[in-house]
């Protein structure tokens, strides 16, 4: 309170005056804390790593090791002890030499060379033969081959692809040579021909009722109208011969004359109407016998295969079926047209 005007400002009383400005000039201040850093821990004591495995570990790793160093040296013995029997290895001794006596050759193989005609291995190996090439046509197939370089005229060694015609049943055996008669019709007057490059040979190109039609599988094919209930239908192609050349013209018109039967109704078998040589080749005329929806039918048909020059012969095939049986004088007229180029 104040002492009235002009006094001084005192305590309540009689008291002292305060002493809040001494003590605080007086007192003591906190210390601050010093803080150290905190000591990193001991590492851990480093311990192998072989330690640190599992003892199967170690012996799978140890016989790993020892499999790899048996194989090594396994190697370096092994091509240490090369021998002439190796492809590129040195011969260990003297080569003996050849003995001078051949082996005798077999059927079909070329013979033995004399010792007064030796000459470069490249002119004394044989031409392949049709029955060794693959593109060669086996007796039945359906697809005749063209000539080239590989299916030249070489006929086949032996007559085992005879044989095995004969063998089938379909395929009676050939007698005796009988020259084909005239057969039921009128004669065609047509002079227009046709070219058969492939095969090298032409042919009498037949005009109304025939038509050219696709000739695939053959070279060259010419159709009559089709006749129905008479199970196949009428035609003339000539190609190259589809099957092995043999030695004679007839063995390979023969083979020719059971591959046509591809090209008749199943079951059909032949029986012979004639057999006769042509120029350059044979002629083989047959009656073909089948059935169709259980009727018995049958078809006149002939097949004629004439050599051609550096390339395999050439085959002519014509069947009319017994519907179509005014037409089969055209028979005797298309094999009589069969010329070389």
């Amino acid at each position: 309170m104040l002492d009235g005007l002009g006094g001084t400002q005192g305590t309540r009383g009689t008291g002292s005056t305060p002493t809040y400005a001494a003590e605080a000039d007086t007192s003591e201040l906190p210390k601050a804390a010093v803080q150290t850093r905190p000591k990193p821990p001991a590492s851990p004591v480093k311990r192998s790593l072989i330690g640190d495995l599992r003892m199967r570990v170690i012996y799978r790793i140890l016989a790993v090791a020892t499999a790899l160093v048996v194989a090594a040296v396994a190697v370096v013995v092994f091509l240490s002890s090369g021998s002439s029997d190796q492809p590129g290895g040195d011969a260990s001794g003297p080569i003996a030499a050849p003995s001078a006596a051949a082996p005798s050759p077999g059927l079909g193989s070329p013979p033995a060379p004399t010792p007064a005609a030796s000459a470069p291995e490249s002119a004394a190996s044989p031409p392949a033969s049709p029955a060794q090439t693959p593109s060669a046509s086996v007796p039945g197939s359906a697809t005749p081959s063209a000539p080239g370089p590989s299916d030249d005229a070489t006929p086949a060694p032996d007559r085992s692809a005879v044989v095995a015609a004969l063998a089938d049943p379909r395929v009676p055996e050939l007698t005796r040579d009988r020259r084909l008669a005239r057969l039921p019709g009128k004669p065609y007057q047509g002079k227009r021909r046709l070219q058969d490059r492939k095969a090298g040979v032409s042919l009498i190109r037949f005009g109304r009722p025939w038509k050219i039609f696709g000739a695939s599988p053959f070279s060259t094919k010419q159709v009559l109208p089709k006749v129905k209930g008479t199970g196949h239908r009428a035609m003339l192609v000539s190609c190259p011969v589809p099957i092995l050349v043999q030695q004679k013209p007839k063995d390979t018109a023969l083979l020719a004359a059971r591959w046509t039967l591809n090209h008749h109704p199943k079951g059909s078998r032949i029986s012979w109407l004639a057999s006769q040589p042509i120029k350059g080749g044979w002629l083989l005329a047959y009656r073909v016998k089948y059935r169709v929806k259980g009727k018995p039918r049958f078809s006149v048909a002939a097949v004629a295969v004439t050599e051609v020059p550096d390339a395999k012969p050439a085959m002519l095939f014509v069947t009319i079926p017994d519907s179509q049986r005014t037409r089969w004088r055209d028979i005797n007229t298309a094999v009589a047209s069969l010329k070389l180029r």
